[in-house]
């Protein structure tokens, strides 16, 4: 194997090893779990706002953005698809949203855990090439699945994992590299 993947391997294990863990702030690590239901209007926005709140308050700016896409878009699955698991049910209960922030100087962990065991449809590969794309009307894109699609683009990888009560939750890892620090306010 070359040094190259050598070296990216070894990166992917470093960052899959910090996953399991929860940093604590002597590592320089922040960690916050927000519990939030579906069945209000306001969720996915107070998902992006605490995400940026979140984000802002650890130093790490250069994420916001594209952190509270993702978030947007996999609370807005959540919202929109998710059905919870009969035992997770209550007649008339609201659907519960787990928000799953661990920002660790090195890379930033986000999950969002709802009550549906179902696997989401994690897009593989493109489904046009990206030189047809500025060609096509945006009808001809696919109804489902973009919100999935965006989360791949933007973050450095997605992938869920089954809750041992029941459940699941999808995650996005961002890479950081230490540029894009707040500033003073």
């Amino acid at each position: 194997m070359d040094a190259g993947k050598t070296e990216r391997l070894a990166g992917e294990l470093d960052a899959y090893a910090h996953w399991f863990a929860m940093p604590e702030p002597y590592s320089d690590g922040h960690f916050l779990t927000l519990t939030l239901f579906a069945e209000f209007s306001d969720t996915a926005r107070v998902a992006r706002y605490m995400t940026a709140v979140f984000l802002r308050g650890a130093g790490a700016c250069a994420v916001v953005d594209d952190a509270r896409l993702v978030v947007s878009e996999l609370v807005g699955n959540v919202v929109n698809h998710a059905v919870p698991d009969r035992h997770l049910s209550t007649p008339g209960g609201c659907r519960r949203i787990d928000l799953i922030f661990k920002l660790w100087p090195k890379w930033l962990f986000i999950g969002v855990a709802d009550e549906d065991s179902t696997p989401p449809l994690l897009p593989v590969g493109e489904a046009f090439s990206s030189g047809l794309l500025g060609e096509l009307p945006e009808a001809v894109l696919p109804d489902s699945g973009r919100g999935l699609l965006i989360a791949q683009r933007l973050a450095a990888a997605v992938w869920w994992t089954p809750e041992e009560r029941g459940g699941k939750t999808v995650w996005a890892r961002f890479d950081l590299n230490g540029e894009g620090e707040c500033g003073p306010h």
